[in-house]
């Protein structure tokens, strides 16, 4: 790839920032009020998703500059364990990862346009998908620049909102500050409120997927994926208070349209749709990173593998365009078929699976060739076992209070498995024929 067509790491640390600032952080609030009220639990569950969002990017940082290919968990899967693993995390990124997570952002902003119009929310949400997929089919400049723009406004309602939620503080008393957190943090209601966390902070390793189309990946990477990490943290713990004491649990729990409520209960009903409209504008942003990572996934499988070489060819500028309206049909799929919670609890499950197993595989590599040369991540392994402890215990709750959802995610993985097999054995069959022939 020609150097023209890389990016610098102020523009990863965009694409960190856009897919970390999504429809989590603007919806799960009202999910975790149907099942928490005190305010220390409901800040505490925060706190620990930036921690491990920020712990699981320094070993992503190692990795990316250990191994600088794109492809993320499909690439580093790959090298360290085999070729069958990380296949299975592309198919899970494919399938799940960046569609379902195109979907439910962009069924978020159809909930805050959908009163201000009269078109139904699937549809909004579909057009929505296409019109960005679009945007992206062209070229890497076209893509950062649109990407960067978003951002950036992106950032600044979201410092607005915090700075307003937290100077207007005429309903402090609807925080909860008493000893109920005790109570509260051994439910196993806890761990599941951490998966709904952990999807707001999901996008921490979204730099990783596109390390060949970052200048010096080795030096910039690191600075992308923690940089990025850590602004996020700051700004979601503030802006989840902000929420907090502008409106009552009452009024919040179980709404996808957070922003909406406060805004209206600090503005004004008309002032709040406004403000909720830009709010929604601005998940362009989300759906426009997840939009240009995740086809480079499929891009990575289709150097390795025939089924996916027709999506994984480039367009004359060195954009993926087949692999992005393949991407785009799955998140439509997804908004036509599904609810926005069962995406929610079935992706996050998988998702944090692959996840766990790229951790580990910092330790696999470390112990298997040593310390790399470049990058190291600080206070090794501390930081990668206290990833894993968390990581690995939501994943047993969440099998035993959600196995339906767990098993969808186990089925999934199934699938993915018998396209590898049916892959290779096509392969086999298809070298023995062009042997025969020739």
């Amino acid at each position: 790839m020609q150097q023209q067509r890389k990016i610098g790491w102020g523009s990863a640390a965009a694409i960190v920032v856009a897919n970390m600032v999504g429809t989590g952080v603007f919806t799960t609030l009202g999910l975790q009020l149907k099942y928490l009220q005190n305010t220390w639990t409901i800040l505490s569950v925060w706190v620990i998703g930036g921690a491990i969002a920020l712990f699981g990017a320094f070993s992503y940082a190692e990795l990316g500059a250990r191994l600088p290919r794109s492809g993320g968990e499909y690439h580093f899967l790959s090298r360290i364990y085999h070729p069958f693993v990380g296949y299975l995390s592309g198919w899970i990124s494919l399938t799940v990862g960046f569609s379902a997570s195109i979907a439910l952002a962009a069924m978020a902003m159809a909930v805050y346009i959908e009163p201000l119009s009269n078109i139904p929310r699937q549809w909004i949400a579909l057009f929505t998908i296409c019109g960005i997929a679009l945007a992206h089919s062209f070229s890497i400049r076209q893509s950062s620049v649109f990407q960067n723009s978003f951002t950036v406004l992106k950032l600044l309602l979201l410092i607005f909102l915090i700075w307003m939620g937290l100077e207007r503080a005429p309903n402090a008393h609807t925080l909860d500050w008493s000893n109920s957190w005790r109570a509260e943090i051994v439910q196993p209601s806890y761990a599941i409120l951490l998966v709904y966390v952990m999807y707001a902070f999901s996008g921490w390793n979204a730099a990783a997927y596109i390390v060949e189309e970052i200048k010096s990946p080795a030096r910039n990477l690191p600075r992308a994926l923690i940089g990025g990490t850590i602004l996020v943290s700051v700004l979601f713990i503030a802006l989840q208070l902000s929420f907090l004491m502008q409106a009552p649990a009452a009024a919040l729990q179980g709404k996808l349209d957070i922003a909406l409520v406060v805004t209206e209960r600090m503005f004004g009903e008309p002032a709040g749709r406004i403000v909720s409209l830009l709010i929604a504008l601005l998940l362009i942003a989300s759906i426009s990173a997840m939009t240009w990572v995740g086809p480079r996934v499929v891009r990575a499988m289709a150097n390795d593998f025939q089924l996916w070489r027709f999506f994984g060819k480039d367009n004359q500028r060195g954009i993926p365009v087949r692999a992005i309206w393949l991407q785009t049909a799955i998140s439509g799929f997804m908004v036509l078929t599904s609810s926005f919670e069962k995406i929610l609890l079935y992706s996050g499950f998988v998702l944090q699976l692959f996840t766990t197993l790229t951790v580990v595989g910092v330790i696999v590599l470390r112990f298997r060739e040593g310390p790399p040369q470049g990058y190291r991540s600080p206070a090794y392994p501390l930081f990668q076992v206290l990833f894993l402890v968390f990581s690995i215990g939501m994943l047993v709750v969440l099998v035993q209070e959600e196995p339906k959802n767990s098993l969808w995610g186990f089925v999934n993985v199934a699938l993915g498995a018998g396209s590898y097999w049916w892959n290779r054995r096509h392969e086999r069959n298809s070298g023995i024929l062009q042997k025969n022939i020739s």
